[in-house]
């Protein structure tokens, strides 16, 4: 799905897995450069195992991003989480055809264990964690110290764990794991990204001291395909 649309959609509807439907296709190309740029912003000494993808706001494409970027880290070998963090608006399921019963929502709320939440997908070395039933306190639970284990434990466990999380300017939830996160991605659309709420994001993600890897640039038209074009800008 690359043709230019209306952004009319549901925003906890299905998205596009382009990086699986059309490798070759100049947008899944440039998921791979954005692969590649995150890679070579990780060392030895600082590795980026954990990774939050978020936006200024809705409608802009984060999810789309977060699952494209799970998908191209795995078709490259590596062992691959995508952590559904988006406990109010998930989409995560429904992309991927699962089922939301249990999820992250669940490990953090009972004794359920990581290994019991996690759902394998058709794509080798692809793995999931859906958002699991809605809390009643969804940046409490994130900000808590199980959430702290959670993680350790999946970064254990995964060579890459993608968090794709609600906008942050509406919710606190995205700047709570951003604080503890290796790496963030802010994703900015054209047309539909305003001024004052890119700022406030950037004063969020600062206040927490969160590491900004870059910015994703989202719904440029090439004007020989009309194709979406993603663009990354590593951290200086």
């Amino acid at each position: 799905m690359v043709k230019k649309q209306k952004h009319k959609i549901s925003e906890n509807s299905p998205i596009s897995l382009i990086s699986l439907t059309n490798k070759s296709s100049p947008v899944s190309e440039q998921y791979r450069t954005i692969r590649t740029n995150i890679q070579f912003s990780s060392s030895a000494d600082d590795p980026i195992k954990t990774l939050v993808i978020t936006s200024s706001g809705p409608g802009e494409g984060k999810s789309t991003c977060a699952a494209n970027i799970a998908l191209v880290f795995a078709q490259a070998g590596q062992r691959t989480l995508l952590v559904d963090a988006d406990m109010r608006k998930p989409t995560v399921f429904r992309t991927f055809n699962l089922t939301n019963e249990k999820g992250l929502s669940t490990i953090l709320s009972t004794p359920k264990t990581l290994s019991e939440v996690v759902q394998q997908t058709e794509i080798e070395h692809l793995s999931i964690v859906t958002s699991g039933p809605m809390p009643p306190n969804p940046s409490e639970i994130l900000s808590s110290n199980r959430m702290t284990q959670v993680i350790k434990e999946m970064r254990g466990q995964f060579d890459i764990v993608i968090f794709d999380t609600p906008p942050i300017v509406a919710v606190t939830d995205a700047q709570i794991l951003s604080s503890s996160a290796d790496g963030t991605l802010l994703v900015v659309r054209e047309n539909v990204s305003k001024k004052e709420d890119l700022l406030k994001a950037k004063d969020l993600l600062d206040f927490v001291q969160a590491r900004v890897l870059g910015a994703i640039y989202n719904g440029a038209e090439n004007n020989k395909d009309q194709a979406y074009q993603y663009y990354y800008t590593t951290e200086k």
